[in-house]
């Protein structure tokens, strides 16, 4: 049966499409037809004047006569021509339609450029404007997974995500966040300034662009702090072009308690002392750090500027700061990041020879591009189109590697209120060119300075202060036996022994 479906569909498809390219040049044909004949009617289908045969009086009215005649006529004729022809192009153009032929006809869906560009899924039409179609994407679900570990995240560390849009956005971006990523979040709010039933939105007082992003996140903010405030234990803002693997942040909060004070992201180091984090990668508030930020910060001019800042991530960095909200590590056990502001691809191809580039002058932590630039249990990439949204939630969702199954990290032990994970132990580079060496970053093979331990000059140093070691001792023994009150302190013998290494 489907071997047969397989074979009419085949016949179908050839046939539509040859039927396509039959009636185009038909099209084609008629059009030229229709030019032709009106152009010759114009110009060459008057007929020649006969010679005269009564006198030059009959031939005068004859050209007085048949010339006007012959000139409306090939006017007409014009006229009729282009009409018709542009009739007949209009109705075989109509016929000749994907959507008349059939559904098989192959149509060129994508344009003519680098495969590697990112920018060709901005360029397309995009497929996610039909609902069914973009439902149709997302709906799989694989019911054989083991998801209870997931579940149990879900239940224990409930997330409350908002994503900053505008109403220019709804449709081109936010829409696809709630697609795919989105719907994974405990409660998900789009925060806007206008109203849109399908997302839906929150409709905050303020206006768009970035002058008024610091109010916007400040209004956003308090509505969560206000409406949501018990039904969250942890408080995402993302923008509407980024992707989050909300699992993988539940395993990294997981050990947290909700009333620390701390906030995570991608941190940079400039401008603010602790640090602050990356608008774009997103950034996630404890309960407790959002309420210090509300009930302390905001209402004090002193520790949270009440005007128009247009970085609000380095704002609001300095309001946590100044309430005493700790600034966390994202970092996994490998000092490894987690996330990110850029695509994977800025991330995972080497092109740290850049020195120039902003990223690397402002990223807090020691990291790396190629392999070990990203952790396994990554949780956030910015700059992410609506097309890319799809494949990353396909990758990662659907996509499994016969045979291999990956053993669950375990979870780490809970902490007390205002406890933090240890700092991950970081591995020296084996040199200042370490991230333009593929080999040294996968393998770590770091070379070990061996010391020159049999040299001779360090021999006889270690005999002298040997040496040395052994008369002070016997001073202090005699000093103590003469009850003399300036006596060297062991402080002084151990400085003076730990010199010898």
């Amino acid at each position: 049966m489907g071997s047969t479906k397989l074979n009419t569909s085949s016949t179908l498809l050839g046939r539509s499409i040859l039927a396509e390219e039959f009636v185009r040049s038909l099209v084609f044909l008629i059009d030229l037809t229709a030019l032709s004949w009106s152009f010759a009617t114009s110009w060459g289908a008057r007929p020649p004047t006969p010679p005269p045969t009564t006198g030059w009086c009959l031939n005068t009215t004859h050209s007085t006569h048949k010339a006007p005649r012959s000139k409306n006529r090939s006017l007409i004729s014009l006229i009729v021509g282009l009409v018709l022809g542009y009739s007949l192009a209009q109705v075989f153009t109509y016929i000749a339609t994907p959507a008349r032929i059939g559904p098989y006809v192959v149509e060129k869906r994508h344009p003519d450029k680098d495969p590697h560009d990112l920018r060709v899924p901005h360029d397309l039409q995009d497929p996610h404007d039909d609902d069914e179609s973009a439902h149709e994407l997302v709906r799989h679900e694989h019911k054989q997974d083991n998801s209870s570990l997931a579940d149990k995240l879900f239940r224990e560390v409930r997330i409350l995500c908002w994503i900053m849009t505008n109403p220019t956005n709804h449709k081109k971006k936010a829409r696809h966040v709630k697609r795919t990523w989105g719907k994974r979040c405990n409660i998900l709010l789009f925060m806007s300034s206008a109203a849109d039933d399908e997302l839906p939105t929150v409709q905050l007082p303020v206006g768009e662009g970035r002058i008024n992003l610091w109010h916007k996140v400040k209004e956003a903010f308090k509505y969560v702090y206000k409406h949501h405030y018990n039904d969250a234990d942890w408080f995402l803002k993302a923008d509407d072009d980024t992707y989050t693997v909300v699992e993988n942040m539940r395993y990294m909060l997981y050990p947290y308690s909700p009333e620390t004070p701390v906030h995570f992201g991608c941190k940079f180091k400039p401008f603010v002392k602790q640090g602050y984090m990356s608008g774009g990668a997103g950034y996630v508030l404890s309960r407790e750090a959002l309420r210090r930020f509300i009930v302390e910060a905001i209402p004090n001019p002193k520790l949270c500027l009440p005007g128009t800042v247009i970085n609000e991530d380095i704002e609001i960095g300095r309001c946590l700061e100044n309430v005493n909200v700790t600034a966390g590590d994202t970092r996994d056990a490998m000092g490894r990041g987690r996330m990110f502001p850029f695509v994977p691809e800025t991330h995972l191809i080497p092109a740290k020879s850049d020195t120039q580039f902003w990223y690397w002058k402002y990223v807090f932590y020691k990291t790396d591009d190629g392999l070990d630039c990203c952790s396994d249990l990554a949780i956030s990439f910015h700059y992410v189109s609506p097309n890319l949204m799809y494949v990353l939630d396909y990758l990662i969702y659907h996509l499994k590697p016969y045979g291999i199954q990956r053993t669950l990290e375990h979870l780490p032990e809970k902490l007390k209120v205002g406890e933090f994970l240890p700092p991950p132990i970081e591995t020296p580079a084996a040199s200042d060119e370490d991230s333009k060496d593929d080999e040294d970053r996968v393998t770590k093979k770091i070379p070990v300075p061996v010391l020159p331990t049999q040299n001779p000059l360090i021999v006889d140093i270690k005999k002298e202060i040997a040496l040395k070691r052994k008369e002070l001792r016997e001073l202090q023994k005699s000093i103590k036996k003469t009850n003399s009150k300036q006596v060297y302190s062991d402080e002084d013998v151990s400085s003076i022994e730990k010199s010898e290494d």
